[in-house]
């Protein structure tokens, strides 16, 4: 990745995890080889644990797309890109004058469209959770079929 303009603007946590993989910093178990400083190597670990590490360029360009009928802030949307509120109490902290700018009606649709559109960040406990919970249903309907 190349910085084109440095003063271009803000950065999605998207971006920064790009730029530190780029830099090697997902790449070195040791984290010595690699020319990443430690607290560079924070940051990679953070932002590996939250909804940025799901998310890619085509999924935040479609975002950003879709939004522009709610007539927010580049800001904001950054902001959405960068927490992925999931309710409407999260958006409302997000979001300048919410209540007066936005119906509630359109407060839902914009949580319905974070929700589709913005990949969330499962834990590998919650994943293994969900599968085998999934795993468990299928069982009991084939137990079901069965019988």
């Amino acid at each position: 990745m190349k910085i084109l303009d440095s003063k271009a603007g803000a950065l999605t946590n998207f971006e920064v995890l790009d730029l530190l993989r780029s830099r090697g910093a997902g790449t070195d178990p040791t984290r010595v080889i690699a020319s990443v400083s430690p607290s560079e190597f924070k940051v990679f670990d953070y932002l590996e644990n939250s909804a940025a590490c799901n998310q890619t360029r085509e999924i935040i360009q479609k975002f950003v797309d879709v939004c522009k009928k709610f007539d927010l802030a580049k800001a904001e949307i950054l902001n959405i890109i960068n927490t992925r509120p999931s309710s409407a109490v999260e958006v409302y902290q997000i979001i300048e004058d919410c209540d007066i700018r936005m119906e509630e009606d359109t407060i839902h649709e914009l949580v319905e469209t974070i929700n589709q559109i913005l990949p969330s960040r499962q834990s590998t406990e919650e994943t293994a959770e969900e599968n085998n919970e999934i795993e468990e249903e299928t069982a009991e309907e084939n137990n079901e079929m069965t019988s």
